[in-house]
């Protein structure tokens, strides 16, 4: 029985080297991005072989429910780096509205990726040319407790104004252009990659317009809410004769704060350093540069060494 046990031993031994020795001795860690439909987890699947052949990590990337459930994943140990917007990290790191009562103590930046517009949209005809004019009229503004809720909620707060003050629907994207062709509603908060399908489906039968934000109200904003970042939709963008100034959460990634921070460190400088063989388009929108922007939540240490070096944080 004991030479039985110690063979037993010898292959569940022997079988662990041979995987270590496969591997290479890497880290395996495991990336979580989202729905396969989206963004996150193409970019995400690149993101993992730029670390793969650049550091010794071995990096698994693998579809999810995107940013709330990949920060309590985080959390739960179930995932090593995250994809995730800046607003809601910061909600998470502080224990804010939908982690309420919740704070994930364990999430720390590696960087932005690229910017999700906050687009305020209405029609041309509709008369709306600023956010005070929303007072009064139908405005999407997305779902109680999501990310395009707290955007809107957050920009009329800067405005002096509450959702009290609107006709307050919520809608999904493609229900907020329905109804803003069919004259159901005024305007519709958008927080998405511009150009959004679901507007340029719109701009296609209706001309619209992207109500802008003034530069006193951008600035107050970012200064109360650090993890906004200036943005403008560009003229031509929904047939747009000019570029309309507003602001933007981005898509960043998460690490856990567990990780070594050479390894983190190293993982940073490959992605930022061959963000040029990023094949999506999104990957012309990551650099070090902007990784830096609207940020919200503390570095990992190892993320902090790599722009420290480059000199973009002090």
């Amino acid at each position: 029985m004991r030479k039985s046990r110690l063979f037993i031993s010898f292959i569940m031994l022997l079988g662990l080297t041979m995987i270590l020795a496969a591997c290479g001795g890497k880290a395996q860690l495991a990336l979580v991005t989202g729905g396969t439909g989206g963004t996150y987890y193409p970019l995400g699947g690149e993101l993992a072989n730029i670390i793969n052949d650049n550091t010794d990590a071995e990096v698994t990337s693998q579809s999810s429910n995107a940013s709330a459930d990949n920060m309590k994943d985080i959390q739960k140990g179930e995932a090593d780096i995250a994809f995730t917007q800046t607003d809601i990290a910061a909600y998470a790191v502080e224990g804010k509205l939908m982690f309420e009562g919740a704070a994930i103590e364990n999430a720390l930046a590696i960087g932005t990726l690229y910017p999700e517009t906050i687009q305020i949209v209405t029609l041309k005809d509709s008369g709306i040319t600023s956010v005070e004019d929303l007072r009064g009229k139908t405005v999407s503004v997305g779902a109680p407790g999501s990310g395009t809720y707290a955007n809107a909620e957050q920009i009329l707060e800067i405005h002096g104004l509450t959702m009290e003050d609107l006709d307050a629907q919520n809608l999904a994207f493609d229900e907020s252009t329905d109804g803003l062709q069919d004259g159901n509603i005024d305007a519709a908060f958008i927080t998405a990659g511009a150009p959004t399908g679901a507007v340029e489906g719109l701009a296609a039968l209706k001309d619209v317009s992207i109500v802008p934000l003034a530069q006193d109200k951008i600035d107050e904003l970012i200064a109360k809410y650090p993890y906004y970042a200036q943005d403008v939709v560009p003229a031509g963008t929904y047939k747009l004769d000019a570029e309309v100034a507003t602001v933007a959460v981005s898509a960043m990634l998460v690490a856990s704060s567990e990780l070594d921070e050479d390894l983190v460190y190293n993982m940073t400088k490959a992605i930022f350093e061959n963000a040029d063989k990023i094949s999506h388009a999104k990957g012309a929108l990551v650099t070090a540069e902007s990784a830096v922007k609207g940020v919200g939540i503390e570095f990992h240490p190892g993320a902090a060494k790599y722009f420290k070096e480059e000199g973009l944080i002090d």
